[in-house]
């Protein structure tokens, strides 16, 4: 066995005030349903599936969006990805994503379970021109937290790129091992299993915005904070719970969305099951 190799290719354009799916191609266990409207015509809301629930050692997971000129669009998934344990053969998945013009992607996955023994690497590549908008976050767990199960072999690593016009923005490439210090040191994920980061590329985010995200905190041992740059926010999460690390990044996002997106924060339906 080598492993499943899945594509999803999803084109989306702009036609007459509407969002709508102009192009999907798919090979192998990668899929979406039929888009949904619950904001109206803008974003269509589209959930990705990848029906074995999840990836094996050797499986190659690729997914690609495009979204055209004024395009609008949130992407999510029905539920966490579980990065199973490899037997020897590395684990990945790509997301390519390129934005023209005006257009703005969400692009909000649940969570990734790393199983212990897994060798998996991540990596998101963003193509955006001009004054198009990105908003993305990831979070990982590293073990089955539910089943008392520790992080103790294997290999996790995660690539996130973004460029304007050619120019790169924002880059980080980090790698986890059971044995680095990077998972115990105080300049790392500090001993905690769960770990997120939340950015927003649309320029320069006004202060007043950037206050009420510094306002939102939790009620636990987590660590969390947020910064800003020139053209990106960031947000970061590492604590003990996957939920807890989403939830603080919803809250952040119902003050960062009225911003880049001029509209208040809505939750697609398959978050509340």
């Amino acid at each position: 066995m080598t492993g499943w190799d899945a594509r999803l290719q999803l084109s989306f354009i702009e036609r007459n005030g509407k969002t709508i799916l102009a192009k999907k191609a798919h090979s192998g266990p990668l899929t979406i349903q039929k888009c949904l409207y619950p904001e109206g015509p803008n974003p269509a809301h589209a959930l990705v599936i990848h029906p074995p629930g999840g990836v094996a050692g050797g499986d190659r997971l690729q997914l690609l969006f495009e979204l055209a000129t004024s395009a609008k669009s949130l992407i999510t998934t029905p539920g966490a990805t579980k990065w199973y344990k490899s037997a020897g053969r590395q684990a990945s998945q790509t997301v390519t994503i390129e934005q023209h013009d005006d257009s703005l992607l969400e692009w909000f996955p649940q969570e990734n379970i790393v199983f212990d023994g897994a060798d998996v690497t991540l990596k998101t590549q963003v193509e955006l021109s001009q004054n198009a908008h990105f908003a993305g976050w990831d979070i990982s767990c590293l073990g089955r937290q539910a089943s008392g199960e520790h992080w103790q072999h294997g290999r996790y690593q995660q690539v996130l790129q973004i460029k304007r016009d050619d120019r790169l923005i924002w880059q980080e490439n980090a790698v986890f091992k059971p044995d680095s210090l990077m998972l115990t040191s105080i300049a790392g994920l500090r001993g905690f299993p769960v770990f997120g980061s939340f950015v927003v590329t649309a320029g320069h985010i006004p202060d007043s915005v950037m206050e009420q995200c510094r306002h939102v905190t939790l009620n636990s041992v987590a660590q969390y904070g947020v910064s800003a740059l020139p053209e990106v926010f960031t947000a970061r999460y590492i604590g003990n719970c996957a939920q807890e690390a989403r939830q603080y990044f919803e809250q952040l996002w119902s003050c960062l969305r009225p911003w880049y997106a001029n509209s208040r924060a809505v939750r697609p339906r398959i978050w509340a099951t």
